[in-house]
């Protein structure tokens, strides 16, 4: 009887753990980096919103069309993209260099938002001769 108990407390264990593991690659999966190629594949979906992060100069200097722009060092930075963006669909986010929109990608993902970050950024968009709209 002891060894029984014994085992299904084992098999307990062994479910928690399995579920816990589960849990943390299910959170890991939600935001993803991408190269520019992949990220130039993976706007065109209307699934998709863009949304760059850098600063209001830094936009209206070039930026991918149809992005939407909130700048992540603004304080308000999360109510603005609970305001604007839609939840049901997958955010593909972008900055200057993949920094600051690493930083809004967690964010996001913290809001329940599900994103997509282009590794390199802008910079990295613009040296592979990737459109820029003025």
């Amino acid at each position: 009887m002891k060894k029984l108990s014994s085992i299904g407390i084992k098999n307990g264990i062994v479910v928690c753990l399995m579920g816990a593991i589960t849990a943390c690659k299910s959170n890991i999966t939600t935001v993803g980096d991408v190269d520019a190629n992949k990220f130039e594949k993976t706007i065109q979906s209307n699934q998709i919103q863009l949304l760059d992060v850098r600063t209001d100069k830094e936009y209206s200097e070039g930026h991918i069309a149809s992005a939407k722009n909130i700048d992540v060092l603004q304080d308000n930075f999360a109510e603005k993209a609970i305001a604007t963006l839609n939840k049901k669909k997958t955010i593909a986010v972008y900055c200057r260099s993949g920094k600051r929109s690493a930083k809004a990608c967690e964010i996001l993902k913290a809001k329940g938002f599900k994103t997509i970050n282009l590794l390199g950024g802008f910079l990295d968009w613009q040296a592979k001769g990737k459109a820029v709209e003025k």
